[in-house]
């Protein structure tokens, strides 16, 4: 994110045509989500077009941008389903404020969209999503027995400073877009993210402009272009392949 002090930037809460939410940065004029549907977007991006492509049974997680911890939600959800264990491990300069984050609709809205009507299933997903954003920042924190969650308040505009052990098995790039937040989308910043990956590792991102695919290419990376979520005619997949 752009602003220059160390708190969350200024927010409003919107209703995107899917029903869900997402919050809206007036002084960048960017949304958090697609308006075309918050969720829909996350789970056409990050979990159609990434986790469930991935084939390991522990996956590696690395999210540049834990915004308001919807892509860790439906993850969380998706890795039960699949009966994998994930480590998330998610990086975030200005960490959105408790308050904010207690207002979104996401565990009504994905219970909805599993056409479950359990009442117990929501309220789970309501106690899953706060502990999401509770958690302890810098260190590990068992949300499920299938679920790690490792917050990190980090600026990854400067990818040379980050040093992590983990080799990442698939890797959510969701930083606000070039044109706002430019520094977000150097080579530097792929280049480093290659040299994270594991072997046969994927990233996803929604932007699907030619300069991205060009800097992820010169990266190392097997780039490909897939149908994008509603509002988005593509986006990009790419592999590190070994």
């Amino acid at each position: 994110m752009v602003p220059t002090d160390k708190h969350s930037p200024h927010t409003v809460m919107k209703i995107t045509q899917d029903g869900s939410h997402t919050l809206y940065v007036p002084e960048l004029e960017e949304h958090y989500h697609s308006t075309h549907g918050a969720i829909q977007e996350s789970m056409h991006v990050f979990i159609d077009a990434g986790l469930r492509h991935s084939h390991r049974e522990y996956i590696q997680i690395l999210e540049v941008g834990f915004g308001t911890g919807l892509n860790a939600m439906l993850t969380l959800r998706e890795a039960e389903k699949m009966q994998k264990k994930v480590f998330y491990h998610s990086l975030e300069r200005y960490p959105l404020a408790m308050a904010d984050a207690m207002q979104l609709n996401y565990p009504q809205q994905i219970e909805k969209r599993t056409a479950c009507s359990v009442e117990q299933d929501q309220e789970r997903l309501t106690v899953l999503f706060r502990q999401l954003h509770q958690s302890p920042w810098e260190t590990p924190a068992v949300i499920t027995p299938s679920f790690t969650l490792l917050k990190e308040e980090a600026d990854f505009s400067q990818p040379e400073q980050f040093q992590s052990p983990c080799r990442y098995d698939l890797i959510y790039f969701d930083a606000f877009a070039p044109e706002k937040q430019p520094e977000m989308w150097q080579e530097a910043i792929f280049k480093k993210l290659y040299t994270l990956c594991s072997d046969n590792a994927i990233l996803t991102t929604y932007c699907a402009k030619g300069a991205v695919r060009r800097i992820l290419q010169s990266a190392g990376f097997t780039v490909e272009r897939l149908p994008g979520p509603p509002g988005k005619r593509e986006m990009l997949r790419a592999r590190k392949v070994k």
